[in-house]
């Protein structure tokens, strides 16, 4: 299959940058009390079983995971990001890979997290995601996704992200794309953005889903 553009400009970009952003943000989880919270509350309520981080990046969420007591694995898209993290990280199993066509087996995860990663993806590819993400997770399997947020509940618009190209979305949008996509809300959070951190222009949100029954 032929690989998008935007994904391999996206993939390109990160691998230039994976140095810089790891020095970045390798603390900015100890100063984000809410972040940790959400990470919490899904550890607590995921079910036994494998936990991915989907973009993972270095590794940082990925980590802070497994000290949640997590048996937590991570992937991202980018060669130079899982580098970064197998050196830092060298007891936790970190693997090259795509959200959007995930090499792993139906009903094989327990649980997902998305820490802002799927901020990316071009809204119209958004529901083919979350099919991709309900495929892989158990019956019972839960799903933590993060990104640049607005107060518009109608709102998904492009975002100025040094990266790559991304997207803000509400929170309203999002759960209705999770509710479509055989998901329901279990919880939402939505910060301002944290004057200690320059990359924060927008509010910051987590939604909380656990995968519905199948009708």
């Amino acid at each position: 299959m032929t690989e998008l553009e935007d994904v391999q400009h996206t993939r390109n970009s990160y691998d230039e940058v994976a140095e810089l952003y790891a020095t970045m943000f390798e603390h900015a989880l100890d100063a984000m009390p809410f972040d940790r919270a959400m990470l919490s509350a899904f550890a607590e309520l995921a079910p036994a079983g494998p936990v991915a981080d989907l973009g993972c990046g270095p590794g940082r969420i990925t980590t802070y995971l497994a000290t949640l007591g997590l048996d937590v694995f991570g992937i991202d898209l980018s060669p130079e990001m899982i580098r970064l993290a197998r050196a830092a990280y060298p007891d936790l199993r970190f693997e090259v890979g795509s959200m959007e066509n995930l090499a792993l087996e139906d009903r094989s995860l327990a649980g997902i997290v998305s820490w802002y990663s799927i901020i990316h993806t071009p809204p119209e590819r958004m529901p083919g995601i979350l099919a991709e993400f309900r495929r892989v997770l158990t019956e019972d399997g839960h799903l933590l996704l993060a990104f640049q947020s607005t107060a518009d509940p109608q709102a998904v618009h492009p975002h100025d992200h040094k990266v790559a190209q991304s997207f803000v979305w509400s929170p309203e949008r999002i759960e209705e794309l999770l509710r479509h996509g055989g998901f329901r809300t279990v919880a939402r959070l939505v910060r301002e953005p944290d004057p200690g951190q320059p990359a924060e222009k927008h509010q910051q949100a987590c939604v909380l889903a656990a995968k519905s029954p199948a009708s």
